[in-house]
């Protein structure tokens, strides 16, 4: 005859440090962090090509002796903080500074053309 024998059952007590917490805390949020990701990267609205032509209509200045972008963003738009009118200029035409020399022609927004 077999005899089963019941053997006492020890509990231990499972005790997690601060550390331990952050850790499984980190591993339980990696999943969430990696979708941000995911959709950062790929989630953006795809460019679509038409055969449509995109009509932006631009005017230019010619840049006269004693001229800066100040006179001219002031002569283009005297209501207008001037340099507001100067950070269009500088990056529509895409200068590294905002030296200007004389017979230089800058493209200007037709809003700010007369």
């Amino acid at each position: 005859m077999n005899a089963v024998i019941a053997l006492p059952v020890k509990k231990s007590h499972l005790r997690l440090t601060r550390r331990g917490r952050v850790v499984i805390a980190m591993l339980a949020s990696l999943p969430l962090f990696a979708v941000i990701a995911a959709v950062a990267l790929f989630g953006g609205s795809p460019a679509v090509a038409t055969d449509e032509e995109a009509s932006v209509d631009f005017s230019y200045v010619t840049v006269h002796s004693g001229q800066d972008l100040w006179t001219i963003a002031e002569i283009l738009e005297p209501t207008e903080d001037p340099r507001n009118v100067i950070a269009e200029l500088v990056s529509l035409n895409q200068l590294t500074s905002s030296d200007v020399q004389p017979g230089q022609r800058l493209t200007v927004p037709l809003e700010y053309a007369d």
